[in-house]
């Protein structure tokens, strides 16, 4: 996938870490949704709490660091609760964008931490998590949220990672 672009903004951020995580959670999910993750972009901002604490605030109203944020790149939105979102378009380059995803560090860090989890279970989670969020998917309506999480745990058990929501809530 070289439609994925990850700019490490803050130091804390291990880039041989990050880097192969990110295209393996990115492109199971866009596989799974059936997408060639070779014409779908994303982009990954890799920044520290201060920097998505001030995300947050600017873009939802919620002055406080989170996990992860994201910016799709085109409205989608199911036709119901509980329904999936439409796919998203093709532009005119034969191209997917989807949008952007920000994880806070050490939210990120600490959240797995407390979890008993390894941050890189954790960090494959939340980005498997944004790029639905970028396809359309939400969790505002229990209808939606049991959707959404059931498709995150069967991409993360294809990684042969752990149900997330057994333990924890942390989304």
């Amino acid at each position: 996938m070289d439609t994925l672009d990850i700019l490490i903004e803050a130091p804390v951020w291990d880039e041989a870490l990050l880097t192969p995580l990110a295209k393996r959670a990115v492109v199971a999910t866009l596989r799974h949704m059936a997408l060639d993750p070779d014409v779908c972009e994303v982009a990954v901002l890799a920044c520290d709490d201060v920097r998505i604490a001030a995300l947050n605030a600017g873009f939802r109203g919620k002055d406080a660091a989170t996990n992860v944020l994201s910016w799709p790149a085109q409205p989608l939105a199911p036709p119901a609760e509980g329904q999936a979102p439409p796919p998203p378009q093709i532009g005119y380059d034969g191209m997917i964008e989807l949008g952007d995803i920000a994880l806070g560090h050490e939210t990120c860090t600490r959240e797995a931490a407390e979890s008993g989890k390894p941050v890189e279970d954790h960090l494959t989670h939340l980005i498997v998590h944004g790029v639905l969020h970028l396809l359309g998917y939400d969790h505002l309506t229990d209808g939606d949220a049991a959707l959404m999480e059931g498709i995150e745990v069967e991409i993360l058990g294809n990684l042969g990672l752990d149900n997330p929501y057994i333990h924890n809530d942390t989304i």
